[in-house]
């Protein structure tokens, strides 16, 4: 997707000065510096597409591609095409496995389509079959709570406490099939709080999601939601929150494109407090 500037004549071919930073996590915002870049059709990362911002005729803002290797940065215009003089260096944080989808947060860049009205929080919960003990690892969680801002106000369209609803899904491949067991939930009641042993299933993902029905949306101007969760992570184990935006509050998940992913929040990791995990989707792609 590509967020343009005002047109500005164009003077020759374009040339790479600079790429900075020069490493980094999928996801990573990557100035381009150069000449002759304010007409930039496409810019690949390798041979992957990445979403792009032209700040001037000097200046790129560009994002790592989902799932994607070190390589170079090439950037097309009319008048032809120019690399950076070497690779990005792609480095996901080592915490995290490798079968993961996601390794880092980021916003889906395409808006949600006209007639969705509604919207729904998740989560996904593992264990960390390299740490030791992960046997006995769990993930606690005390609240969740989805908010949207309309119109300028916040409004709270999930707000629940001690229960969650979900399921085990294939981990490798991540999410292969939507064919899923239902999971056994225990609870820590002193915290009034769900427990999820996924130490217990290292070769799921615990999917979970909002225990209140899914939401529909406030009419009026949507400018974003936010995902918060207060929850306790154990060593050998990791969370990621997100959210989806759905057609309807009642239509089933299908082929049919019935829900649009806002995005996913960076891994949070085991620590002896409770902490809150959260994802944004306010503001669009981090440029």
């Amino acid at each position: 997707m590509v967020f343009p500037i005002a047109p500005i004549a164009q003077t020759g071919r374009p040339e790479i000065f600079q790429i900075s930073p020069t490493s980094g996590p999928e996801g990573s915002r990557v100035k381009i510096t150069g000449q002759n870049l304010q007409e930039a059709s496409t810019v690949f990362f390798g041979a992957i597409g990445s979403t792009f911002k032209i700040v001037s005729s000097d200046e790129l803002i560009m994002l790592v591609p989902h799932q994607s290797k070190s390589s170079t940065i090439t950037v097309v215009t009319a008048r032809g095409r120019a690399s950076s003089p070497f690779a990005f260096a792609v480095s996901n944080d080592p915490r995290i496995p490798g079968e993961v989808s996601y390794k880092a947060g980021y916003v889906n860049p395409i808006p949600p389509p006209a007639g969705f009205q509604s919207a729904l929080l998740w989560g996904i919960a593992i264990a960390d079959t390299r740490v030791p003990g992960h046997e006995s690892a769990s993930v606690e969680i005390a609240s969740t709570q989805l908010t949207c801002k309309v119109d300028g106000k916040d409004i709270a369209l999930n707000d629940d406490t001690g229960n969650v609803r979900g399921g085990l899904y294939q981990r490798q491949p991540w999410f292969g099939t939507d064919q899923h067991e239902p999971f056994t939930l225990t609870y820590d009641h002193p915290n009034h709080a769900v427990v999820l042993p996924v130490g217990q299933r290292p070769d799921r993902v615990w999917h979970f999601w909002s225990a209140s029905p899914r939401a529909a949306l406030p009419t009026g101007n949507l400018e974003g939601c936010t995902v918060k969760a207060r929850v306790k992570i154990s060593p050998g184990a990791l969370l990621q929150m997100g959210m989806d935006y759905w057609r309807t509050p009642t239509i089933v998940y299908g082929p049919g494109g019935n829900n649009h992913e806002a995005g996913a929040s960076n891994w949070y990791f085991a620590s002896d407090q409770w902490q809150e995990a959260l994802f944004t989707d306010m503001g669009g792609p981090q440029f």
